[in-house]
This record gives C-alpha cells, sequence and structure tokens, in this order.
C-alpha cells in the first residue's frame, strides 16, 4: 500500500492504539449540496429525505 500521504484525502487511513485501521470518510460541504436554496432532496435506495439549511447555520435531515 502507498504511504497515506500519496493517498487521496478520503483513501487515507487513520489509527489509533485502541481501534483498527479504517479509512477516513468523504467530507462534503452541505452547502454545495443544496446550492441557492435553503434545501436539498437525497434519494437512498428509493426513499427520498430532505437535508435543510435553518435560518441558525444547522442542519436538519428529514424523510
Amino acid at each position: 500500500m502507498p504511504p497515506a500521504a500519496a493517498l487521496a484525502p478520503a483513501m487515507r487511513r487513520t489509527m489509533t492504539p485502541e481501534q483498527p485501521e479504517v479509512a477516513t470518510p468523504p467530507k462534503h460541504d452541505a452547502r454545495d449540496l443544496i446550492g441557492a436554496g435553503v434545501q436539498a432532496r437525497i434519494e437512498l435506495d428509493d426513499k427520498t429525505y430532505w437535508l435543510r439549511i435553518t435560518r441558525a447555520g444547522k442542519l436538519i435531515l428529514t424523510k
């Protein structure tokens, strides 16, 4: 396996003495997902979820 520095950020692995080696999850900016509005529709296994940014800057995910 190549050194961690040579891998893409999503493929880097982190390890501590207490935890096994795991892949770092990808990071997504919520504002990129939502675009110019305040909510976005997200689909998973034929189910639709709504991601919304509140006026206070919090995220709400609803079914």
